[in-house]
């Protein structure tokens, strides 16, 4: 067993700094596309010393290219460590799932597990150690891009299925677990509050805010042993994250005791002179070592002047050595003084990736995530009906969406493609091929639409965003669909009324123009390779959609940020006086969102009724039970998504209208009721008060169960000490 101790006395400080160095594949010898330090990268400054004694490496593609790596890397280094290999893999390996926004609509954390299992075993068998997941940046504005890769903007939800992505990337045990990869949280911290959702823009907010809010979902992971953090790009209090040490030296490391590796994003660290807080590049060393940020990606500031700082005496050796000891910890953690390619196995590799068990799990996961928003009786289609299916997306196979880095769009199952297996007559399609068909369809494309629009009984218009429009960089002042693509839904209307949207997109959109052109409307997302199956599967009604959007969608670009825990105030708009101007409100349109949070159609309905709790006061030794009865009151199969609530009517700071506790998903038959039952304890009454102290309030408390955040069952209950009851 190695001896990290002894190791790190036999290194010298030159080799202990180019360990904190992380740099892209092709730089190394025996990348597939060898790279020479040239142009942009010679600003760098790395020599060949440097990449020898690196300790970890950005990508990688495929089993052969990174045992070619490593194998070369042992050969150069001298003292035998091993490269640790870190990628993307956010949401699949080579099996695509949906992106995260998308799965997190199941409200299934048994689903997001076992997806993620699926891609640590593909990344695994292909040699990668440690993937970039999972992003748990709560978000609350969906011009920000990277929106697609988050779960959402509630606290609870983030939190549970943050705990799901690491459990399914690490296993049991990650030291045991077979086909497991080290899970990296990221962005560390409140990144998804950015402003204006512009992104790597500033984050500005309370202390208290950023705990209740936005830190669970780290907390959450940390606490299930996720083995890295990733720093935000963003401001919090005035300090870049990389080199914000109240954030990642003091909270992190000292308060919640996490001693794993934290690592800089993408040239963050070099970004600390733009942010203004670094007057260069030695400086910006300086501020990240000293908060506590293990590995440097992709500048060099560590490698140029750490030496030069600790010889001035401005840093301690000792700073250096706390580093380079979470790193040969991580790698003797994952077994790679042993094994240095830990689960790489081109044979099984072969196998493995992109498997039909495996795609099947893909396509489920995509129905589970696609979400019915408006259904005028045009859904389910009937197997013979006579369907058109036209736009940018009817044969497009960008349906991976953004990190999607090793999938295959050749491998992509479209739409028409998946509509052809469940349907019993031929599709008419009019497929939109134009390399600008996002943006531009021209005349011969919109006259060929128009022309099957006319001859069949219903229209599946197939709209959306293509990748580049989501995820990193991809950040949206409008978030409607392309002019263009809004033009052509009102020229079918013209043809034909029975127009089904289905929506490809990374995003919560503004459809303000789309409903009324539409007897249905599908959030496909972006759903992955085996979407096309996953969206004829749920048209024709062989899967009843049961997902739930975790992102409120806006009825204007202009009520960003909007989303369902809100807070009070002084003056709150009252749906019975809606005429009162001197009210919070808009006076051109309305304050609620076009679709809430946890809202969701299904082919079938159900009846809520019979709130009931098992006693009206909690004290702090008890719980209360809380049940409702829940009926499906259709005619088809369905499975329900029952959530609860809870208010703290008066708290020591305001307290949001509704907050989510719990969430169970119920299957019935038609006619079928059944009783759900929750269980309430202090613990989930608890928050962040003014002095960050975080416990819960005794007195009134209101509690919500329902189908979704704005459409449930009241009741209440008193939460007092145990003397009080008598």
């Amino acid at each position: 067993m190695m001896d990290i101790d002894v190791l790190l006395k036999q290194m010298t400080l030159d080799e202990k700094i180019d360990q904190l160095m992380q740099l892209a594949a092709f730089l190394f010898d025996g990348a597939s596309h060898e790279g020479e330090i040239t142009g942009p990268l010679s600003e760098l400054g790395i020599s060949n010393r440097t990449i020898h004694n690196s300790g970890s490496v950005l990508g990688g593609s495929g089993a052969s290219e990174i045992k070619n790596i490593q194998a070369s890397h042992l050969k150069t280094n001298r003292l035998k460590i091993p490269l640790l290999i870190m990628a993307d893999v956010i949401h699949g390996y080579k099996t695509i799932f949906p992106h995260n926004l998308a799965l997190s609509c199941s409200f299934d954390p048994g689903l997001v597990e076992e997806t993620a299992k699926i891609a640590a075993k593909e990344a695994a068998v292909s040699g990668i150690h440690v993937t970039f997941a999972p992003m748990v940046d709560l978000v609350r504005d969906p011009r920000w891009g990277r929106v697609m890769e988050s779960t959402g903007e509630d606290p609870y939800l983030n939190s549970e299925l943050a705990k799901a992505f690491v459990r399914g990337f690490q296993g049991e045990d990650i030291q045991t677990s077979k086909y497991s990869v080290a899970a990296c949280v990221k962005h560390f911290a409140a990144y998804g509050a950015i402003e204006a959702g512009r992104d790597y823009n500033t984050v500005n907010m309370s202390e208290r805010e950023l705990r209740e809010v936005y830190l669970p979902g780290y907390k959450a992971a940390l606490d299930e042993n996720a083995q890295m953090v990733m720093t935000a790009f963003n401001t919090v209090d005035g300090k870049p994250c990389s080199g914000n040490k109240d954030l990642m030296r003091h909270l992190l490391r000292d308060e919640w005791g996490f001693d794993g590796v934290i690592i800089s994003d993408w040239g963050s660290i070099r970004e600390l002179i733009p942010h203004g807080v670094a007057e260069d590049e030695k400086n910006a060393a300086a501020l990240a070592i000293e908060a506590g940020v293990d590995i440097e990606m992709m500048t060099s500031t560590y490698v140029s002047y750490l030496k030069e700082l600790i010889e001035e005496g401005t840093i301690e050796e000792s700073r250096i050595d706390e580093s380079v000891r979470r790193i040969l910890n991580l790698k003797k953690t994952l077994g790679l003084f042993e094994n240095p390619y830990r689960f790489l196995d081109e044979n099984k590799a072969k196998d493995i990736i992109f498997s039909e068990e495996h795609r099947l799990v893909a396509r489920r996961a995509a129905e589970e995530s696609i979400v019915l928003l408006e259904n005028d009786g045009v859904l389910p289609m009937q197997k013979d009906d006579d369907v058109g299916l036209i736009g940018p997306f009817a044969e497009s196979q960008d349906l991976l969406g953004p990190w999607s880095w090793i999938g295959d769009r050749d491998d992509v199952e479209t739409i028409a493609m998946g509509m052809n297996k469940v349907l019993s007559k031929p599709i008419h399609t009019q497929s939109i091929q134009s390399i600008q068909s996002i943006h531009a369809i021209d005349e011969e494309e919109m006259l060929g639409s128009i022309e099957v629009a006319k001859k069949v009984e219903k229209v599946i218009l197939a709209l959306g965003e293509s990748s580049d429009m989501s995820g990193e960089g991809g950040s949206r002042s409008k978030i409607e669909l392309p002019e263009v693509q809004l033009e052509l839904l009102k020229k079918i209307h013209e043809v034909n009324k029975n127009i089904i949207v289905v929506l490809i997109n990374g995003r919560p959109l503004d459809l303000t123009r789309v409903i009324p052109f539409a007897k249905a409307v599908v959030e496909a997302w972006f759903p992955g390779s085996c979407g096309g199956s996953a969206i004829g599967r749920i048209l024709v009604g062989d899967k009843n959609p049961s997902a739930k959007l975790t992102m409120s969608f806006p009825d204007s670009v202009g009520q960003i940020p909007i989303y369902y825990n809100h807070h009070n105030t002084g003056r709150p708009y009252d749906h019975n006086n809606p005429h009162n101007r001197y009210v919070s409100k808009f006076i051109d349109g309305p304050n609620k969102p076009r679709y809430p949070f946890g809202y969701g159609l299904s082919y079938t309905t159900y009846a809520y009724d019979n709130l009931n709790l098992s006693q009206p006061v909690l004290t702090d030794n008890e719980t209360i039970n809380v049940s409702i009865s829940v009926k499906n009151t259709g005619e088809r199969l369905g499975d329900e998504i029952v959530q609860l609530y809870v208010r703290d009517r008066v708290g020591e700071v305001i307290r949001p209208l509704k907050e989510l506790k719990s969430f169970e998903k119920v299957r019935l038959a038609p006619g079928e009721t059944k009783i759900v039952t929750f269980t309430i304890s202090e613990e989930m009454l608890r928050y962040t008060h003014s002095d960050l102290r975080y416990s819960s309030d005794y007195g009134e408390f209101s509690v919500f169960a329902g189908t979704s955040s704005a459409n449930t069952l009241e009741a209440s209950f008193k939460y007092q000490m145990e003397s009080e009851e008598n």
